[in-house]
């Protein structure tokens, strides 16, 4: 599934299902709600902290939500996520060509 199929998706989705979107405020609350969930695996997976019981480790699940949830933003503010995600690939390029192959601290 391309970028794109993906806003079509969630979109049709939201339209048989889910009534309407919410609303582009409550849509980034929402955001930043999964951000930290993530956060909260992340933490426990590769961080200090250890899961609680009945805690799972649902790494993908989380990003997947976070993804839906950046997917309905986009369409609600009609951003096409793959035009401005090879703008960005594009502009880092030119910023960071020789930035991280020089730098002394990501060699090994």
């Amino acid at each position: 599934m391309t970028i794109r199929e993906a806003q079509e998706a969630v979109d049709r989705w939201i339209k048989e299902y889910g009534v309407r979107y919410f609303s582009e405020l409550t849509n980034m609350a929402v955001l930043t709600e999964e951000v930290g969930e993530l956060a909260r695996v992340i933490a426990r997976k590769y961080g200090d902290q250890s899961f609680k019981a009945g805690e799972k480790e649902n790494l993908g699940e989380e990003m997947a939500d976070v993804l839906w949830v950046l997917l309905c933003l986009a369409n609600q503010t009609g951003v096409d996520l793959t035009e401005e995600l090879l703008k960005s690939i594009e502009k880092k390029t030119k910023r960071d060509a020789l930035r991280h192959i020089e730098n002394p601290k990501l060699k090994a």
